[in-house]
Parts: structure tokens; C-alpha cells; sequence
């Protein structure tokens, strides 16, 4: 009784551990938790009681630094708020106020002694720096208050103002040197007031002793130009807050080169610097991963203070597939980013595991007592699940393998041509890539499963056979009438392969002939286990019972 007991039992086992593996699965699936990209309930739990962008912006008008809370506004209304109008209507109140400092984007103690901010100027909205450092007198006014300064990185910029190699600008004492000239004073004056950031400073510091060891602007002629850039289109403050928190001029020149190529989307890239206390950080993101970027930045600003650090900080992008996940999961996973990751990928390698070990039971089970075949025929559970699993982490990973796609804010080095030339230059050497996209996974998935498949199917044959009361000879003749099916892991192999190229000719999907080739592959691999591992050692089994028979006869 135990034993037929047991075999009816086994279907139901092998149901229970299919069912497990696919809960095991979708849990797994479910962690917040990824290899080259971020979770968006990652980044909703870093957010979490950490100050929104409306918030950041009523602090900065506490400060009264009403220019980058002005920027600040429009990203907030950008994300919709829920504090941007409480933040305009601090603003509106703070202008009121004080009406001559919205030109400078506040008041700044600093400044005060040489441009008497609160003097009206009849500008009553922010105005960029260089519109008040253009006019003769300012510029006059400014170079008598700095020559008087102690410090040697001031001295130095200001006598740059004498070198005649300037490379695209007109030198600065000549007939129309006047933007190299506003541009000189500006370092001058954001240097006296420690408005660069100390590793800036010293860059800028090196770089300006450098020039004048050369007499020529140099390497400094891309950082004025991108200074051009950044105070045509920022005031006083904007600017001053903008560059405490850059900490090269390599950062000034990616966030000149955003300003540019994306200027309605500047409120939002300024406050991500300010917000996340880091311009190097904002710029690096943004450049790597184009409008992509942008708007991971925005969902990031969304969430908080704590999302926008953590998307910088991880420099990856979002995974916006991603499951929704449950708040205590995302905090530790947050807190547990390696040791959630690899939970996640146990889980999945556990339920595939599961799985196959259900569909061996399924399929061997009923027959593994009357069977002579060894136990080797049962599924390698084992290796398969490693490999499967593998697969299931490809599929759910989208940028494990795929290339992010080309970034729109990618700086372009722009040569002139100096002489005309017909030399055609050589073709470089295009080297092999071993990035895969998913849908090219998904493909070698699919073909792999149905060679698996057919692989079962002709083990349950062999099985079939071997269980009916007929002399050994006589279940020789049957294998031997079933070798099409044997061979039939070549038929689907082959049938695979020219699907695979005729929707790529009609461009159904996208072309890949190692998607395709692969189907043809798997095919010969299974055939070749099925006839050498299991048909032939059957076969030799059943030849020397027939033997023995004989014999015995």
C-alpha cells in the first residue's frame, strides 16, 4: 500500500514544488535591489523624511539668496511640489522688500562696498553678472578695489589682463576686449570672496601662474568661455552658489556645456547641484546618460534630498521596470545593498531549482521504480537551474549587458580644418563588442527551453518502451522506429534558426544571427545527448539481454 501510496502522491509533490519555485521567483523578483541601476522604491526610501526641493528653496530664501531660490521654484513646479507655492510666495515677499537686490539675486555683504546692491538700478528681476561688469566705469571700479588685495591667486588673475595671446578673444586692454576683461575682473572678484571652491581655487590659481609663465591665456581660455557661458545666463548669487560646490574646471565646463545644449532644462540641473551639494556629481550623471539622466534626476527630486544623493551617488540609472516593493524591504535594502543582491539572486537560482526538480518528479517519477535505466537520466537540476537563473537575472537586469544608450549632452571636441587635403585618413579599427541586448538573451532563452523540452520528451519515450511487457528485441525495433523522434532536436533546431533569420529579413525583430544560430547549436547538443548518453546505452542494454536470452533458449 505504501508504495502505490507514494506514486500517487508524486504528482501532487511535483505540483507543490512548481508552485513554490514560481513564488520564490516573484518574491525575488520583487527585492529592490540591482546590479547597474537603481529601484525606484530604492530611491522612494532614501527620500524618505528628507527635505523636498520646496522646502530647500525656503531655506535659501531664509538665507536670503533669492536668485538660486528663484531657479529652485521653477524645478519644484517643474516636479509638482506640493510646497512650490508657499516657496513663490516667499520669494514675492522677500521682493517686495527689497526690490534692487532681485537683480543680484540677493544681498551679499561682500559685494555691498562695491556696487551698493540696494541702490536702485530699475531691474526688478534677476540679471546675469556680466550685464553689470560690461560697463567701462564697473570694470575700472573693480580692478582699482582688487589691486589692493593680499592674495597672490587675485594678483595673478589680474595680470592676465596684459598678455596679447588670448587665443578667441580680442586681449583684454584693446578695442573690444572688453568680455575677456569683465571675465578676468569676474575670477578676481569670485576668488577675493572665496566664492570658488578650495580645490577650484587652487586649479584656477596654478593655471593663471601657468599663463603668465607662458604669456598666453592657454588653458584658461576654455574656462573663461565657459565662465562667458555661465554669467550670461546666472546672477551674483546663482553663480556664487553654483561654483562653491564645483570642484574643477572641468565641472564648470560640463555644466557651461548643459546651460547650452539644454537651456530650459537648467532650473532643474542647477537645483539637482545645490540639492545634492555637488555640481561634479550632476554633471558626471548627465553627460553619462543624456535626457535619460534627466529624467531619472527629476524622479530622483521628486522623492527628496536623500533619493537625489543616492541616485548621484550610485551614478546608475533607474530601473523603471522594476517591481513596487514593500517599504521595510526598501529600507533594508538601502541600508544592505550587497547582501540584498545577493539574496535576490539565491532566490532566483533557489526557484528555478525548485521548478526543474518539480518537472523531473513530474516526468521521472512514475517510472523510476520500473525502470532499468540509471539514475543518471534524472535532470542535472543542478546545473541547469545555475544556468537558467543566470538567464532570469539577464532578463530582469536591463543594463547588465545592454549599453546605455548614447548620451544627447555628450561634449563634442570641434576641430577647424586648416588646409584642404585629399588624404582620406585610415578607418579605425572597430573593436568587437561582448555586449548583448535582452531580447537577444530572451531569444537564446526560449530556443534553449524548447531543446530542453524535446529532450524530455524523447527521455519519456525511452522510458515508454522500456516499461512494456515485449523480449528485448522487440523493444530494440521500437527505438530504432523512433529515431526521428531522437533526431528531432535537429528538426526544431534547424526550424528556429530560419524562423529566427526570415523575421529578421522583415524586420520583425531586430537582426542577431547569434540568436539565431544559436537555436541550430542547441539542437545538435541536444541530439547529441540523447543518442550517445541515453539511446545508445539502452540500446547496448537491450542487445545483451537479447543475448542472454538466447542462451538461455
Amino acid at each position: 500500500m505504501s508504495a502505490p501510496a507514494a506514486v500517487s502522491r508524486s504528482p501532487l509533490a511535483a505540483l507543490s514544488l512548481v508552485l513554490a519555485g514560481l513564488i520564490v521567483a516573484f518574491l525575488a523578483w520583487s527585492v529592490p535591489a540591482n546590479l547597474k541601476s537603481t529601484n525606484p522604491a530604492l530611491l522612494r526610501a532614501a527620500g524618505a523624511d528628507t527635505p523636498t526641493l520646496g522646502a530647500f528653496g525656503r531655506d535659501l530664501v531664509d538665507l536670503e539668496k533669492i536668485g538660486p531660490a528663484a531657479l529652485v521654484l521653477t524645478a519644484a513646479r517643474t516636479i509638482d511640489d506640493p510646497r512650490a507655492p508657499a516657496l513663490a510666495g516667499a520669494i514675492e515677499g522677500y521682493a517686495a522688500k527689497q526690490p534692487a537686490l532681485v537683480a543680484w539675486g540677493g544681498w551679499d555683504p561682500f559685494l555691498d562696498p562695491l556696487f551698493n546692491l540696494r541702490a536702485d538700478s530699475g531691474r526688478r528681476v534677476s540679471t546675469p553678472v556680466l550685464t553689470f561688469l560690461l560697463p567701462e566705469k564697473a570694470r575700472e571700479k573693480l580692478r582699482a578695489s582688487l589691486a589692493n588685495s593680499g592674495s597672490l591667486g587675485v594678483q595673478s588673475l589680474l595680470k592676465l589682463r596684459d598678455l596679447t595671446t588670448t587665443g578667441r578673444f580680442v586681449p583684454a586692454a584693446r578695442a573690444g576686449g572688453q568680455p575677456l576683461d569683465a571675465l578676468i575682473a569676474l575670477s578676481a572678484l569670485l576668488y577675493q570672496g572665496e566664492r570658488f571652491s578650495p580645490s577650484l581655487q587652487r586649479e584656477l590659481r596654478a593655471l593663471a601662474e601657468a599663463a603668465l609663465e607662458k604669456k598666453e591665456l592657454g588653458e584658461l581660455e576654455p574656462f573663461f568661455i565657459d565662465l562667458l557661458s555661465l554669467g550670461r545666463r546666472l546672477d551674483w548669487t546663482q553663480l556664487s552658489e553654483l561654483l562653491k560646490r564645483t570642484d574643477s574646471a572641468k565641472t564648470v565646463g560640463e555644466f557651461a556645456h548643459l546651460a547650452r545644449v539644454t537651456p530650459d532644462q537648467l532650473p532643474i540641473i542647477y537645483s539637482a547641484a545645490l540639492f545634492s551639494d555637488s555640481a561634479d556629481h550632476v554633471a558626471s550623471y548627465l553627460i553619462q546618460f543624456g535626457k535619460n539622466g534627466l529624467a531619472d534626476l527629476q524622479l530622483a527630486l521628486a522623492d527628496g534630498q536623500g533619493a537625489v544623493k543616492q541616485l548621484l551617488t550610485r551614478q546608475v540609472p533607474v530601473n523603471r521596470g522594476a517591481s513596487e516593493a514593500l517599504t521595510a524591504m526598501a529600507s533594508f535594502a538601502l541600508l544592505h545593498q550587497q547582501l540584498t543582491l545577493a539574496f535576490k539572486y539565491l532566490g532566483y537560482a533557489l526557484a528555478v531549482w525548485l521548478v526543474l526538480r518539480g518537472l523531473d518528479r513530474a516526468i521521472v517519477g512514475p517510472f523510476e521504480r520500473m525502470l532499468p535505466l540509471p539514475a543518471l537520466t534524472h535532470l542535472r537540476t543542478g546545473a541547469l537551474s545555475i544556468v537558467a537563473a543566470g538567464m532570469l537575472v539577464v532578463a530582469t537586469e536591463p543594463f547588465l549587458l545592454r549599453a546605455a544608450p548614447p548620451s544627447e549632452f555628450q561634449l563634442h571636441l570641434r576641430l577647424p580644418v586648416l588646409v584642404a587635403s585629399s588624404e582620406i585618413s585610415s578607418p579605425e579599427k572597430s573593436q568587437p563588442t561582448m555586449i548583448m541586448d535582452t531580447s537577444t538573451l530572451l531569444s537564446i532563452g526560449l530556443f534553449a527551453s524548447l531543446q530542453v523540452a524535446m529532450y524530455l520528451i524523447c527521455l519519456v519515450k525511452i522510458r515508454e518502451i522500456s516499461h512494456q511487457s515485449v523480449p528485448p528485441l522487440v523493444k530494440l525495433r521500437l527505438m530504432e522506429n523512433e529515431e526521428n523522434l531522437f533526431d528531432g532536436g535537429l528538426y526544431v533546431g534547424i526550424a528556429g534558426t530560419a524562423t529566427a533569420l526570415v523575421l529578421q529579413v522583415l524586420r520583425v525583430i531586430e537582426p542577431n544571427l547569434l540568436a539565431a544560430y544559436a537555436s541550430n547549436l542547441f539542437g545538435i547538443l541536444c541530439v547529441a545527448l540523447v543518442k550517445i548518453r541515453h539511446v545508445r546505452d539502452y540500446k547496448r542494454q537491450l542487445i545483451m539481454e537479447a543475448q542472454a536470452e538466447a542462451k538461455v533458449a
